[in-house]
């Protein structure tokens, strides 16, 4: 396989990547601009399995989208709607609850809840939210709020981030999502989502969190208007804000779904363009301990494959997926927990199920 890298020109960065060295920007514009897959895979999964083994993680987790009235109508989003919009909700605090309760016959240890920003929801409302979902589940950890939903409540509340968030903790918030991160390249946030948090403070956000010891994770947006260079220097402030701070989990490539949105001109992305990001990210992301396959996003059979180029985690069961949907994704709402150990097997991989934190649970 060496010989293959050479061939691919590639044969420094893998020298960098056996040495443990951290790649350039430069290297991943060398990357990215490569059309030899196996090549990229091969390396990144020197990297997966150094940090991970041949494990590769799943969790039975519940989606819960409480709103999708939003203020911000980013460009590349199909789920945010102005308010009195025909496809506009905003679920009641009593919903929400319901919304767990009608699972409580499965054995879910997370629930991941986002919406949009708002305009009229109040301060309190969020906190009855955690407060609802811990009394009818008082053991699930919730991951709940991207950073750019963080910075909206704390304006609402008129108090400081860290403020905000020590309040939200002592409510029930056990971690944070990675959304909202789009690209960091301020060129990119002016044509997409002029009106949403800007990349600095996102990034601001974060590292609060991390200093109040909330873990996070992190996403990047790909495959519309941003270049190589752009998801590059993305990834970059990322990993250099893990060094700063060492709260990121996970990162999740995210990838762009185009229908019904202002921007269903662009093509969606095709497998050799996921593939690559996880891979790249595998490769850029060097003190970040996972990156994610998310089956939802890429389709589970493409899932499968990422976990040979640098992903070693699928998520979860999900249960009811509205953002990515409502964006024209394909793949299903749910997947059980016995098909995705299944899919993980058939990987070569073994299945580990985990809870937010990367504790295990099982493996199988």
């Amino acid at each position: 396989m060496d010989t293959v890298i050479e061939r691919a020109g590639f044969g420094d960065i893998l020298e960098k990547v056996r040495n443990e060295e951290r790649l350039s920007i430069e290297d991943g514009e060398r990357l990215y601009g490569s059309d030899d897959l196996l090549a990229l895979g091969y390396m990144a999964n020197i990297v997966r399995e150094r940090k991970n083994g041949n494990q590769a993680f799943f969790i039975y987790n519940q989606h819960i989208n409480y709103s999708n009235v939003c203020t911000n109508l980013c460009k590349f989003c199909a789920f945010g709607k102005e308010k009195g919009h025909e496809q506009a909700y905003e679920m009641s605090i009593e919903e929400i609850k319901e919304k767990v309760r009608a699972r409580l016959d499965e054995p879910i240890t997370e629930i991941h809840m986002v919406g949009g920003i708002h305009p009229d929801l109040p301060y309190s409302y969020y906190l009855d939210a955690l407060r609802g979902i811990k009394e009818v589940r008082p053991d699930v950890h919730i991951q709940a709020f991207t950073c750019v939903e963080i910075y909206h409540l704390a304006q609402l509340a008129g108090k400081s981030v860290g403020d905000t968030l020590d309040e939200l903790k002592d409510a029930g918030l056990g971690s944070i999502p990675g959304g909202g991160a789009e690209v960091f390249s301020p060129r990119i946030r002016k044509l997409t989502c002029e009106k949403k948090l800007s990349g600095d403070g996102w990034i601001e956000v974060t590292k609060t969190a991390h200093a109040h010891g909330l873990h996070t994770n992190a996403t990047l947006l790909y495959g519309h208007i941003e270049t190589p260079r752009e998801r590059l220097e993305h990834l970059d402030i990322l990993r250099r804000t893990q060094d700063e701070s060492g709260g990121f989990l996970a990162f999740i490539p995210l990838a762009f779904h185009p229908k019904n949105t202002e921007m269903s001109e662009h093509s969606g992305t095709t497998g050799i363009n996921d593939l690559k990001n996880v891979a790249v990210a595998r490769l850029m992301l060097d003190n970040f301990p996972h990156i994610k396959a998310y089956w939802v996003m890429i389709g589970p059979k493409l899932a499968q494959v990422a976990l040979s180029f640098g992903a070693d985690d699928m998520d979860g069961t999900v249960k009811e997926e509205v953002i990515t949907h409502m964006a024209g994704a394909e793949t299903e709402q749910a997947l059980g927990h016995k098909t995705l150990i299944r899919l993980i097997r058939e990987a070569g991989r073994q299945p580990v199920q985990r809870d937010t934190l990367y504790n295990v649970i099982d493996t199988f």
